[in-house]
């Protein structure tokens, strides 16, 4: 990004210096859009690095829920088998004394008061999880928008140099449309809008 702006200052100076005021109503045009463009982009930079950073946390955070949602589940599986087991050897070998029963009663409730613990449990895990990736998500798409920003404004300010280089006015009229749609992206990004081309998302992915 600053190679193509340095481009386009030493394109304008040179510009200046050979023609006459029509070319510097022109170069000054386009001097201040990319200087505009730039300045933009750069501060998209910046957000988009804080962007990258809460993707990251988001995404190790789902990671460690659904880790933590697999193990609440193993749990689950042992003590609901381990009921089954128990009621199973009750069916077959019944209490022979009224302790022995209170004894196989009392080891049933703690199995099924685990079994409740955990399927609590695993469903408050399982919607922190959901909460982590949908986060992560929303990131993501804010991330993709200050991609696509960053790659149209990079396009504008080359246009920027050609046009300073060629004096074609029409160029500038390109350059433009492509500064505007990048800063249009990027403006939705910092605004947190749902704006998303996902053509130009699957291009650029």
């Amino acid at each position: 990004m600053g190679d193509l702006a340095d481009t386009v200052n030493e394109a304008v100076e040179r510009a200046q210096e050979a023609g006459g005021a029509g070319r510097f109503n022109l170069n000054t045009i386009v001097a201040i859009s990319a200087a505009i463009t730039a300045t933009f982009i750069a501060v998209c930079n910046v957000k988009d690095g804080n962007i990258c950073q809460g993707m990251q946390q988001a995404q190790a955070s789902a990671v460690d829920a659904w880790s933590n949602y697999q193990a609440k589940g193993t749990k689950l599986n042992i003590a609901e088998s381990a009921l089954d087991s128990l009621r199973l050897q009750v069916k077959l070998t019944p209490p022979s004394t009224p302790e022995a029963k209170a004894l196989v009663d009392r080891a049933v409730a703690d199995y099924e008061e685990k079994i409740r613990h955990y399927e609590a449990e695993k469903t408050q895990v399982k919607g922190q999880a959901e909460a982590f990736q949908a986060d992560y998500d929303r990131l993501n798409l804010h991330d993709d928008q200050f991609d696509m920003a960053e790659a149209a404004t990079s396009i504008a300010i080359a246009l920027f140099a050609v046009t300073a280089l060629t004096q074609k006015r029409r160029l500038l009229y390109v350059a433009l449309a492509f500064a505007a749609f990048g800063i249009v992206l990027g403006t939705a990004g910092f605004l947190g809008l749902g704006l998303h081309p996902d053509f130009i998302a699957r291009a650029l992915g």
